[in-house]
């Protein structure tokens, strides 16, 4: 059974930093891209970041770019998402996704499990 549970998030005060993690297990992490997307309250659920099978190959979404960091460490089953700068903007509940192949992408539809996410807030 293919389980994903996200930790590290919290409160933070704009400028602040925050890393994230998804631990994974039920098929073989290594084989499969990963992804962050995030939802804040009214809105629909964004693409943040995500990650080639391999760590080599990363993409994100322009409002985290040069800010947001998404890393993997294959050899523990882990995708991290370190953010800085963090701005009351980044405030939403963020959620780790297991993409259906190798090759990282923006499309939600593209992943096939979820984790249950875990609240970020941005004060000001």
């Amino acid at each position: 059974q293919v389980h994903l549970v996200e930790s590290g998030g919290g409160l933070v005060q704009t400028g602040g930093s925050l890393r994230l993690f998804c631990a994974a297990s039920g098929r073989t992490f290594s084989s499969y891209a990963m992804g962050w997307f995030r939802q804040a309250p009214g809105k629909e659920r964004e693409f943040v970041a995500a990650i080639s099978w391999s760590g080599s190959n990363t993409i994100y979404a322009d409002s985290v770019k040069g800010r947001f960091t998404i890393s993997r460490g294959n050899a523990q089953n882990t995708v991290y998402l370190q953010m800085n700068s963090l701005k009351p903007e980044d405030t939403a509940v963020y959620y780790c996704a297991w993409d259906r192949g190798v090759v990282p992408s923006k499309r939600w539809d593209e992943y096939d499990y979820w984790g249950q996410g875990t609240q970020v807030t941005v004060s000001s």
